[in-house]
């Protein structure tokens, strides 16, 4: 498919959603915290079009009760306004899922994906003019879904509950998925703590990170969606949570199971076949519960939440895996951060705060530093993942 999201970027409004996505005016509150020179991107300074919606940030109520996909306008100049709730057909599990990629964007911002922890399912949703609109939900393949992958047609998801596993599905052109006979494959052991899949190498290799094996394990899959052999290794540090990609090597959020100011970021090559090999071991901001990570665009900059800590990290990084600390705290946030995703631009990053229920946005600054712009507030308890376009 091709992507039509930049061309109808500046018609997009959420106000005309889907019956099916009952609009809820007012549920979620904001407040404007904007001090200081913001990075902005083109109108922004203009009123006007800073009330010109330019993409989306959705987030995943969990509710046990029954799951929604929580969506937010994103303006020009980064500022969010709570736009609606999509229901995705299964229920969530109500708290914690220790994951990172709950909820994607896939197929050039075409379709978003998210897991129902609750209900042993996942969802997706097209994306057009008029919002989010159920395509399907479908069995996980397993228990407990907390993370999505996507590659072109493919799609995998992470189950970390009962005995745990990955399972694959085709994504087809009219966003509905089916699951891929024989993709199932277990992880390294029958009780992990899976945090988060995702696909490297065009493609070609599936990631994984095991919280409580601290291990990292990889699968090759082929291009109809089945995997072959797996990879294994252990993490530089304990607890290997989140993890971002760029140029063939991932950077890993290591928790060292919460320890005070221990936490780092280390980075791994990532060959064809599957071999995880150690770049940059365990590099440290002396944070606490370093446990998600994003990088920029330019891939010059990582930044990780630190749970423990109610902060954020930067750390330069270079094309080859290098890594250094540019700022311990380059932000502070409200309690608990935890899930975090950069505007298509990276000129914007939203973290979601668990503890006090609120998504913050900055601007990133061309030195990758932070600015606090606003803190959008009345998630429910619970809530899980975030992603922006």
């Amino acid at each position: 498919m091709k992507s039509k999201l930049k061309a109808l970027a500046l018609a997009f409004s959420l106000s005309l959603f889907f019956a099916a996505c009952q609009k809820e005016k007012n549920q979620l509150s904001s407040e404007d915290n904007s001090s200081g020179d913001a990075i902005s991107d083109e109108s922004s300074n203009n009123n006007e079009g800073a009330r010109q919606s330019l993409g989306h940030v959705y987030a995943l109520t969990n509710a046990t009760s029954g799951n929604e996909v929580l969506v937010y306008d994103r303006a020009l100049n980064g500022m969010l306004t709570y736009s609606g709730s999509c229901a995705s057909g299964g229920n969530g599990s109500g708290g914690g899922l220790g994951n990172q990629g709950g909820v994607i964007l896939a197929d050039e911002g075409e379709v978003l994906l998210a897991v129902n922890a609750g209900s042993n399912s996942i969802s997706s949703f097209n994306i057009n003019n008029n919002g989010l609109h159920l395509k399907s939900t479908v069995s996980s393949g397993g228990m407990t879904p907390v993370s999505i992958a996507q590659h072109d047609d493919i799609v995998f998801v992470l189950n970390g509950g009962g005995t745990n596993n990955i399972s694959g599905f085709k994504l087809k052109d009219n966003g509905k998925l089916y699951p891929i006979p024989n993709s199932t494959r277990p992880l390294s052991a029958a009780s992990t703590g899976p945090a988060q899949i995702s696909f490297i190498k065009g493609g070609k290799v599936l990631v994984v990170t095991e919280k409580a094996t601290n291990r990292i394990i990889t699968y090759t899959v082929n291009e109809y969606g089945i995997p072959g052999m797996m990879h294994s290794r252990n993490s530089s540090s304990a607890t290997p949570f989140g993890f971002e990609k760029k140029n063939g090597n991932i950077f890993v959020s290591e928790a060292v199971g919460g320890a005070p100011g221990a936490s780092v970021l280390s980075s791994y090559d990532i060959s064809n076949n599957g071999i995880i090999t150690l770049i940059a071991g365990s590099v440290g901001a002396g944070q606490s519960a370093a446990c998600w990570v994003v990088i920029t665009n330019n891939g010059k900059y990582a930044y990780t939440t630190n749970t423990a800590s109610n902060n954020i990290s930067t750390f330069d990084i270079t094309n080859t895996g290098g890594i250094s600390v540019s700022q311990a705290i380059s932000a502070t946030t409200e309690a608990g951060p935890v899930d975090a995703a950069l505007s298509e631009n990276s000129k914007y990053l939203y973290v979601r705060n668990g503890t006090a229920k609120s998504i913050q946005a900055y601007t990133v600054s061309n030195n990758g530093s932070l600015n606090l712009i606003q803190t959008v507030t009345g998630l429910p308890m619970g809530a899980n993942g975030i992603a922006a376009n």
